[in-house]
């Protein structure tokens, strides 16, 4: 192979301008591509430095129709120099293991060399045990108790994400949890997903309905994008979704929480706050009392009886009553054996 540096220098264009596979390029296209970049070659010289390239790189030639077309290797590493330096490299580690469900397909698609990469490189750093140790060190774990995810079928998430960025309807094989068939909806408008602990929610439109819906992305049996455009609920915000606390299954406007926590119980909510116009104050006997607007959800419901007796809710009178007809029916239960 010709080393002299005019020659490498083109070399090394060829080799950015060539993509992954599906796609590829022609011999005719990276001469012409060349030669803006004032690299004046013929194409029977292309052709060879492919052929010389393909010895040493992972590329592939589609040759069953002509032109030949040139195209990376689906999984090869990322080509690029200088290499990955070590924070570069920590970073694309973390971000295939803590983001993979909140980026569209085709990014992630486009990220794996980088994923790649990033493990030779920190694999490559045999002498630096600090660097090397790093990923058993750092992990992110949820204060509620940990649940295994269910399976999402990996081609029906990809329909659904590529629809969404896409503007573009869906129809949905959906089953729901005690259903003993999938039901078909014809026209989903996708508007936005939602990571949930270890749950993805589709949040959509129906037909022409304007309510919003959600859909739980492991119940999804069969995505299609059709080639209809999807439509927005007029002002429409995936924050003040989310805020409304529509996914902790709201059973009502918000509510002015008024509770006693004991110390043990409340004092994570000094740094914590549980909304934005929270007020903590410590009573005399070292109790804190606490209040603060929250969206009437279970999940709410949930949460305060997992202090136990940790916490008192005084307020508002209706939550009050939903706790202590839940505790009197937990001491039942537990009463039972006595």
């Amino acid at each position: 192979m010709a080393t002299n540096q005019h020659t490498l220098l083109w070399q090394w264009h060829m080799l950015h301008m060539i993509p992954r596979a599906p796609r590829k390029i022609t011999v005719q296209d990276i001469r012409d591509r060349l030669a803006i970049e004032e690299f004046i070659v013929t194409g029977r010289t292309v052709q060879r430095d492919l052929q010389e390239l393909l010895q040493v790189f992972p590329l592939v030639v589609d040759d069953r129709d002509k032109p030949f077309g040139w195209s990376w290797h689906h999984d090869s590493p990322n080509f690029d120099l200088p290499g990955l330096s070590v924070p570069e490299a920590l970073t694309f580690t973390l971000v295939e293991q803590h983001l993979a469900n909140a980026l569209p397909p085709a990014t992630l698609d486009a990220l794996q060399p980088y994923f790649k990469s990033a493990g030779q490189a920190l694999r490559a750093i045999e002498t630096d045990a600090q660097t090397n140790t790093w990923l058993d060190k750092v992990r992110t774990i949820s204060p509620m108790q940990p649940l295994i995810a269910p399976q999402v079928d990996q081609q029906c998430q990809r329909v659904v994400y590529d629809a969404l960025m896409r503007d573009r309807q869906l129809r949905l094989a959906y089953k729901k949890r005690d259903a003993a068939t999938a039901v078909v909806y014809e026209a989903v408008h996708p508007l936005a997903v939602i990571q949930r602990g270890p749950l993805i929610y589709l949040v959509c439109l129906f037909a022409d309905y304007d309510d919003v819906r959600t859909l739980a992305m492991h119940r999804v049996q069969s995505a299609e994008m059709l080639y209809l455009a999807s439509r927005k609920q007029a002002g429409f915000s995936i924050d003040a979704y989310i805020e409304s606390g529509n996914l902790g299954v709201r059973s009502g406007d918000p509510v002015e929480l008024k509770a006693v926590f004991s110390r043990r119980a409340g004092e994570h909510l000094q740094e914590t706050a549980l909304s934005r116009n929270q007020r903590l104050v410590e009573l005399d006997d070292g109790r804190l009392e606490l209040t603060a607007t929250v969206p009437n959800t279970r999940e709410l419901q949930w949460w305060l009886l997992g202090m136990g007796d940790g916490v008192e809710v005084l307020a508002p009178a209706s939550l009050r009553a939903q706790i202590r007809e839940m505790v009197g029916k937990m001491s039942h239960i537990y009463s039972a054996d006595d």
